[in-house]
């Protein structure tokens, strides 16, 4: 790692890149506190809602203001985690990463699922170790009955967001415009 001293990315920007960073980091920072670690969270909130649809590392740590090394440890996080795709254009040698454009919270939900089945079979086994009437198996018990709850749940709303994700889009829009009008 060198001792180059970034820029500011808040500085010398048109108002909406500020406004744009302003959104990263307290977006970024709700995702940290929910256990992603800073520099991933920064990543993809920026590339969640900045307006282009892919990047190259060299064009997120622009934008962000930070160096290509943190950008690779944080592209490599967020892809192995499900939240960001990397592909290449045919015979390039650039990486090039993109969020899950037309459905990403869904996508990533869909892929917790098997994340959840490792959960329930591993907990099983854990009651069957334990005792099913003892303190901790109970707990254990209450822990296997969530993740089969949310086995069954999960496809469900999945597809009840795909059926109504439309017309909620917008609704949304229409508060949010109905909010500017106001102003």
């Amino acid at each position: 790692m060198t001792n180059e001293q970034q820029p500011d990315p808040t500085k010398e920007k048109p108002d909406n890149t500020k406004a744009l960073l302003r959104f990263v980091e307290r977006f970024a920072m709700i995702l940290a506190e929910s256990g992603m670690d800073r520099m991933p969270a920064r990543v993809f909130a920026y590339i969640l809602a900045e307006d282009s649809d892919r990047y190259t590392a060299a064009e997120l740590a622009e934008g962000l203001g930070v160096s290509r090394a943190a950008i690779s440890g944080a592209t490599r996080a967020l892809v192995d985690g499900g939240f960001i795709d990397k592909g290449r254009e045919p015979g390039s040698r650039v990486d090039h990463f993109m969020v899950y454009d037309d459905d990403v919270w869904a996508a990533i939900a869909q892929q917790r699922t098997p994340l959840l089945s490792r959960y329930q079979t591993v907990v099983d086994e854990g009651v069957d170790l334990i005792g099913v009437d003892t303190r901790g198996g109970r707990r254990l018990l209450q822990t296997e009955a969530y993740f089969d709850f949310m086995m069954e749940a999960l496809p469900k709303i999945v597809d009840e967001w795909h059926s109504r994700k439309n017309d909620l889009v917008e609704e949304a829009a229409q508060r949010h415009r109905s909010r500017l009008t106001d102003v």
